[in-house]
């Protein structure tokens, strides 16, 4: 009986010694359970790659023209001053240079010389070219002579013509006329100016303000988007209540190596001149990409001092995956490297999420 008590007994603490190592276990494998961290997750995706931005630009005129004169003198007549609105051909100012005019006159006179004496040589030539047709009533060594002397005189009078023709385009310069429609914005001379000397300031400058250049420097961030709708609309500080449209025309295809971004150039028809040349504006260009591309939250990114990088959960590990940022769209940054649409991303990463972690997802709505 004895023996059957103690038998008893070892049974029950075997028992009770392996119920308490399976609780252990338990335990241990509970523990390591909990150290497998949990992960909110984004699931990438391609979208349409868009984005408003304002840049600061600048109105410049169509056309603009400083008038100089190309001959010197005084300024005999102008008549002009700033706000002048003039039309192309339009008379603006007389130079008074005695001496070219004289030079003219002379030249023209030369020409009427040479030109009487032209027409003698030719006619006394043609006379004996007629009368040598009759043998022995003309030599030969005559005949010669008298056409040298006619080649001569003609050639005699084509130069004077040519050099009147010269002097008669620098009398030209003497009157200024304007080179197309617009206004005079300044005027630094007055009559009795001598005028001609090239360092000198311009007479006048005229800008032609009926149509209006917009540039824009769009950071080279954005060189490589497109404009919707190839045209913009902007404001100026003078009139803020006033939203005016402008078409893209052309781009500078070159990067500024000062400010590194490339003129957009609009142009803005002003055909009540309320646009002033110079004056400052807020462009809205909104632009997008030519392809879908990848778009991350911010909070997926890891920005360190060596890199940008997400952390792609694949087979319930992480793994860091290098990549370049492209445009911040506010709650959107897009992204290049080796994400594609579908993979799953931890959503609110950080650099201490080490590589080939095991993590458990937890799925969030895109």
């Amino acid at each position: 009986m004895l023996r059957i008590f103690a038998s008893a007994c070892c049974i029950l603490l075997l028992y009770a010694c392996n119920s308490k190592e399976e609780k252990r276990d338990a335990k241990t494998a509970d523990a390591k359970q909990d150290k497998v961290d949990s992960v909110a997750i984004y699931i990438a995706k391609s979208d349409s790659v868009e984005k408003t931005i304002t840049l600061p630009s600048e109105l410049l005129p169509y056309e603009r023209v400083e008038i100089r004169s190309k001959v010197q003198g005084y300024l005999k007549k102008i008549n002009v001053d700033i706000g002048t609105r003039v039309r192309k051909g339009q008379l603006l100012a007389l130079i008074d240079a005695p001496e070219i005019t004289s030079r003219v006159s002379e030249f023209t006179e030369k020409v009427q010389s040479a030109k009487a004496k032209y027409l003698a040589s030719k006619d006394n030539y043609d006379r004996i070219h007629s009368a040598s047709e009759t043998d022995g009533v003309i030599a030969l060594s005559e005949l010669e002579k008298v056409k040298n002397t006619f080649l001569a005189d003609s050639a005699e009078y084509k130069a004077a013509i040519y050099n009147a023709a010269t002097y008669k385009q620098i009398g030209n310069y003497l009157a200024i006329t304007s080179p197309f429609n617009g206004v005079v914005i300044k005027r630094n001379a007055h009559e009795g100016t001598f005028v001609g000397n090239p360092s000198e300031l311009p007479l006048l400058v005229i800008e032609d303000i009926s149509r209006l250049r917009l540039q824009v420097a769009v950071p080279e961030v954005y060189a490589g988007t497109t404009l919707k709708k190839q045209s913009i609309k902007f404001t100026t500080k003078a009139m803020p209540e006033k939203v005016f449209d402008a078409k893209l025309v052309r781009k500078s295809e070159n990067i500024d190596n000062a400010t590194r971004s490339e003129i957009w150039e609009f142009e803005v028809p002003n055909p009540e001149k309320l646009l002033k040349a110079g004056m400052y504006a807020d462009a809205k260009l909104s632009l997008q990409r030519t392809k879908p591309g990848i778009t991350l939250p911010s909070s997926a990114i890891v920005t360190t001092l060596e890199k940008k990088f997400a952390i792609k959960v694949k087979q319930g590990k992480t793994e860091w995956v290098d990549i370049n940022q492209g445009l911040n769209l506010g709650d959107k940054i897009e992204v290049f490297g080796s994400i594609s649409a579908g993979d799953t991303l931890v959503l609110k990463a950080n650099e201490e999420l080490k590589p080939d972690v095991p993590v458990h997802v937890k799925p969030v709505k895109n």
